[in-house]
């Protein structure tokens, strides 16, 4: 199969919507990362995502519309706080996980009862969703497990010859994945952490908690259950102040033969003398850093070494959760 990366215009997203309406597979930008999407109400289009990044079939996708989409022929909300924090935060990136209609292949919630539902921001999507006008179930459109993608390139490394049409709308803004709520409880729960913070969702919802979960838990939200977001390459993970162990680790990692680099935030990363890729100064560069960064380490050497960040925002939760699940050697 040829892989086509198309400018967003006309021409593409008619390509797109007839791609989507026969039941096959498009790449496209979101303000998070690039998701890989197709007709939900297909089980054909639903495996074939599945297929395409090699991903668990337990592991749940999110449907994607766009904002004058009616999600109410979905979706049920039981407690009034959901539509709160739709009208404060959506469109963006905040993913709601709802008790479902049953209106959506049966593949994309992994057999549960539920529905998680997101509205983009960024232009490229809406643009494809209406083109489309139906709701598209997108995953990152990456090889499951390996670095989500932030740019049109990311995607056509891992899915070349996969599927036959990557939507180029640049580099993505927020870069890491949405908040998922869980809202079919009386307390909002958080079941992913991103861009959207806890106190964020309290400040509206007048409460907010995090999903503790179990091994053995069917679970509700993707990012959740496996090792994600790692490079191709030997990795390891320490925390900010285990700073110079990393750098030990480094230098170890030199004398047996690899190459190795460090991603860390800026302020770290001037203090170690050693070869690194920053993340930045503030959270939100962080965030918007974290996979492009590990993507420039995957091509740059053969052993990345992660160091937590801390900053002065729970948007660190989010960055510290897909920088440690990409390094650290648990799978």
């Amino acid at each position: 199969m040829k892989t086509e990366i198309l400018e967003i215009n006309d021409e593409s997203l008619a390509l797109a919507a007839k791609i989507i309406r026969e039941e096959g597979v498009v790449a496209f930008p979101t303000e998070t990362v690039y998701g890989l999407g197709g007709l939900a109400t297909s089980d054909k289009a639903v495996r074939a995502i599945y297929d395409a990044k090699g991903r668990p079939a337990d592991n749940p996708l999110i449907v994607h519309v766009h904002p004058d989409y009616d999600i109410s022929s979905l979706v049920e909300t039981e407690y009034p706080y959901a539509e709160e924090l739709r009208k404060k935060f959506v469109p963006g990136p905040l993913t709601l996980v709802y008790k479902s209609k049953g209106k959506v292949s049966p593949l994309v919630s992994a057999g549960l009862d539920s529905l998680a539902v997101r509205v983009p921001s960024s232009e490229g999507a809406q643009k494809f969703l209406r083109a489309v006008n139906c709701p598209i179930a997108a995953p990152s459109a990456n090889v499951s497990k390996h670095i989500s993608p932030v740019t049109a390139m990311h995607v056509y490394e891992d899915m070349k010859g996969k599927i036959p049409l990557i939507l180029d709308g640049g580099r993505c803004s927020g870069g890491i994945e949405s908040t998922v709520v869980d809202v079919t409880t009386p307390t909002p729960l958080i079941l992913r952490s991103g861009l959207i913070t806890y106190d964020m969702i309290k400040s509206v919802a007048g409460g907010c908690e995090y999903a503790k979960h179990k091994e053995g838990d069917k679970i509700k939200s993707p990012g959740v259950k496996y090792k994600h977001y790692s490079p191709n390459c030997k990795t390891a993970f320490f925390a900010r102040e285990r700073a110079s162990d990393a750098v030990e680790e480094y230098e170890r990692a030199r004398r047996e033969g690899f190459d190795p680099v460090v991603v860390c935030d800026d302020a770290v990363g001037r203090t170690l003398g050693v070869r690194y890729i920053g993340l930045g100064k503030t959270s939100e560069e962080y965030a918007s850093n974290v996979y492009y960064a590990l993507h420039l380490a995957e091509a740059q050497a053969d052993y990345v070494i992660g160091i937590g960040v801390e900053g002065d925002s729970q948007v660190d939760v989010g960055v510290m959760n897909r920088l440690s699940k990409a390094c650290n050697k648990e799978e």
